[in-house]
């Protein structure tokens, strides 16, 4: 037994020999130590702690951080975007631009890549280019090798907004083309396949893709409950069941992060605490009008669900909104000007030691709370609540001046530069930030990603209503449609009419989107109805034969009458003819749940508390809400 003990024993301290992980050089030297081999980042011809893989990510961040100037460190706080040149190459020129949700003087919106990395040393860069695979790869990889050449070698973080939801529109600041990536439903259609596993196969695939074209570091998954349907970014949620959301939330984590954070991951911006869903009367904080964020019901602990769960699944990085938190803190301040959100709540009630990144513009486009101060001051009163990067800025000096007028300790910058070190060192940015850009064509869209984005698709179809069992349609059934390519339609077997009144059934898609998110400059809250001009049609469509109405939802909606008239009601988040057709003729069983209300009326939407889930009188459909084809019944 003595002898076992020691046989464990030598086994659990034996010394496993380092791993060589592969370098990626295009400037510095190799240094060989001890039979392996290390970049020489700083170009000095010895190994220093930063440069050695065998340590820690925590050890070799706090080595680096002793090695930098003010200048390098408080590079790192902050984050703009980041442009390419014509044809995918490096840009030299700077981008001036005023914020486009509340306009105000010109400033740095993205610097050239010389001047961003030698001059105002930033270490995070947002990318919203939209760039074929081969070409994005080939760019980031040239941007990489300038920052190989700074004093200190630091590698950039490139961060992207989502790109992976078919449907979606393109936003500045929200959403990002999805093209050149393979096509999932939006995170409504994820939440309504209420498949925890197949969205983490989801995170994991847009991982691949991302990492394949040197993106390493996510704005997303959005953890807000979605309480208040007319909140402009509802489309961005898993719906408002925050049970739910929590699952998936993690199951995104995990999916993006792998086992831990390293080579192959992605780290991940958690948004917009504490939760952005309790927007009151349905304004966005993006508007000044919309800036405070209400708790009508006292729920805040309901929208604390998904946060808990994306900081015990690992999340590099969470993002505060602009909100000013009324009812839940004592000053009235946005999220990231607020010592009590930040430190109290996150950091301290939480447990959370990861980054802080502020949402893009809180300086100088949304600042509420603290519009009487200037933006220098403004840096000031965000990194003493917590934040640790201003996100969207170009403008670390302020950050050097307020530590030289003796207004910010440079302990509390290199607090934060450690922190964001951190996350470059796990990643393994340091060791080899380049792609193979023939790689990223061969990964990115791949048809065993398009696979399982197809099923995600055909998973996240709800079916609503099903009258005397028009659905699945029948072989050889004359269909009258729109909104539906026809070359898809015919691949089925199924005979098309351009005559309703000759058609055994007609098909319509309707995109139920009466406003884009810069409607949200309107002080008027958004109406979910639909425009009459649009149901109008439909129901003299109903009129002439079975009307099977397909809705394209990015929040609920208000269709009593469309319901009422239509044989067949399906809901969808994103999804390709294909994927709907193969539902619509049975050959994929519809099995998706509605992932929150749908209300009955207007006046009911009014009636709700914005902090409270699916609480509308008498709603037409409820949360949860499914049909199948094999039962009437949900």
């Amino acid at each position: 037994m003595k002898m076992l003990f020691l046989l464990m024993a030598g086994l659990t301290f034996a010394q496993v020999a380092p791993v060589q992980p592969v370098l990626g050089v295009r400037t510095v030297s190799i240094l060989r130590v001890d039979g392996l081999q290390f970049k020489d980042l700083n170009k000095n011809g010895q190994l220093d702690p930063y440069e050695d893989w065998r340590l820690t990510a925590e050890a070799r961040a706090r080595d680096l951080v002793s090695r930098m100037k003010l200048e390098e460190k408080a590079g790192l706080m902050v984050g703009p975007s980041l442009t390419p040149g014509p044809g995918g190459g490096i840009s030299e020129q700077p981008t001036y631009g005023t914020n486009p949700f509340n306009p105000g003087p010109l400033q740095l919106v993205s610097p050239g890549t010389e001047q961003a990395l030698h001059q105002l040393h930033l270490g995070q860069f947002i990318i919203r280019a939209n760039l074929p695979p081969r070409q994005m790869a080939t760019w980031l990889n040239a941007v990489q090798e300038v920052a190989e050449r700074t004093r200190l070698g630091v590698p950039p973080l490139f961060v992207t907004n989502p790109r992976n939801h078919l449907g979606a529109s393109v936003n500045f600041g929200i959403m990002e083309a999805a093209g050149a990536f393979s096509q999932w439903p939006g995170t409504l259609g994820l939440a309504a396949t209420r498949d925890a596993k197949l969205v983490e196969e989801f995170a994991t695939i847009a991982a691949r893709e991302y990492v394949s074209v040197g993106l390493r570091g996510a704005y997303h998954p959005t953890a807000d409950v979605g309480t208040e349907p007319r909140w402009n970014r509802f489309s961005e949620t898993l719906g408002e069941d925050a049970k739910l959301g929590a699952e998936l939330i993690g199951a995104l984590i995990r999916g993006f992060l792998g086992l831990r954070l390293g080579p192959g991951s992605v780290a991940v911006v958690t948004k917009h605490f504490p939760g952005a869903g309790p927007a009151g009367g349905g304004f966005d904080a993006h508007f000044p009008h919309g800036k405070n964020q209400v708790y009508p019901g006292n729920q805040l602990e309901y929208h604390l669900l998904p946060w808990k769960a994306a900081i015990a699944a690992g999340t590099a990085m969470i993002m505060p909104y602009y909100a000013v938190p009324t009812g839940i803190a004592k000053e009235a301040t946005g999220m990231a000007y607020n010592r009590e959100i930040i430190t109290g709540l996150l950091r301290e009630k939480l447990g959370f030691d990861g980054v802080v990144n502020s949402d893009t513009g809180i300086s100088t486009g949304m600042p509420w709370g603290v519009e009487s101060l200037t933006v220098k001051e403004r840096y000031l009163k965000a990194i003493e609540a917590g934040v640790d990067r201003m996100g969207g800025d170009a403008t670390p000096e302020l950050i050097v001046q307020l530590v030289k007028e003796q207004k910010l300790p440079e302990a509390r910058v290199d607090e934060s530069a450690r922190r964001i070190l951190r996350i470059h060192f796990a990643l393994g940015l340091f060791e080899n930030p380049y792609v193979n850009p023939e790689e990223a064509v061969r990964t990115v869209r791949n048809k065993e990603f398009e696979q399982k984005a197809a099923l995600a698709q055909r998973k996240s179809i709800v079916l609503l209503k099903n009258r005397d069992g028009v659905l699945p349609l029948k072989p050889g059934v004359k269909m009258y449609i729109e909104g539906v390519d026809a070359a898809v339609a015919s691949r089925y077997g199924y005979v098309s009419t351009t005559n309703p009144e000759k058609a055994d059934v007609c098909i319509a898609r309707v995109a139920a989107r009466a406003e884009g998110f810069m409607a949200g400059r309107s002080n008027r809250p958004i109406d979910l109805t639909l425009p009459a001009e649009q149901v109008g049609p439909l129901q003299a469509l109903a009129r002439k034969c079975p009307l099977v109405t397909v809705l394209y939802l990015e929040r609920p909606r208000v269709v009593p009458e469309l319901a009422q008239d239509s044989a067949a009601l399906l809901a969808t988040f994103g999804v390709s003819d294909q994927a709907l057709f193969d539902v619509l003729t049975g050959q994929f069983a519809p099995t998706g749940k509605l992932p929150f209300e749908m209300p009955s009326s207007m006046e009911a939407v009014r009636g709700q508390l914005e902090d409270v889930p699916h609480d509308s009188k008498n709603p037409l459909f409820p949360i949860g809400f499914r049909l199948s084809y094999a039962s009437s019944r949900p």
